[in-house]
């Protein structure tokens, strides 16, 4: 019974320490250029709804920060964070969540890939 405990104390600590924990330790691959995502946000007005540190005048609160997105679990409240989604989600939000706000800009693959690697190097 003592071994049975004590399987069960360590299994639960093992679950308890990935809580929180939304994407590998490694950094997510988007196949996008940092740099160039940082020029595409500035040239798409995306601060002029979100705070996105690192891009000038990105300091608006009509949208979410987008400070430490690769930390957060879900993108969008339904998409789970990898970095396929975020790319989907930049590139298509409406077809993700038609209520949404947030306008399809019109980023093609390559743009959005860019766009993803500078958020999940904030």
């Amino acid at each position: 019974m003592a071994a049975t405990l004590r399987c069960a104390f360590v299994i639960a600590l093992a679950a308890l320490a990935g809580c929180g924990r939304s994407i590998p330790d490694s950094e997510p691959t988007t196949g996008g250029s940092p740099k160039r995502g940082k020029d595409l946000i500035q040239h798409y007005g995306c601060g002029s709804c979100h705070t996105i540190p690192g891009v000038p005048g990105a300091s608006a609160t009509v949208a979410p920060s987008l400070d430490k997105l690769k930390s957060r679990a879900y993108l969008a409240g339904r998409l789970q964070n990898t970095p396929d989604n975020v790319v989907r989600w930049i590139r298509k939000p409406r077809a993700v969540d038609a209520g949404t706000a947030m306008p399809d800009v019109g980023l093609d693959e390559s743009g959005a890939r860019d766009v993803a690697a500078y958020l999940y190097s904030l």
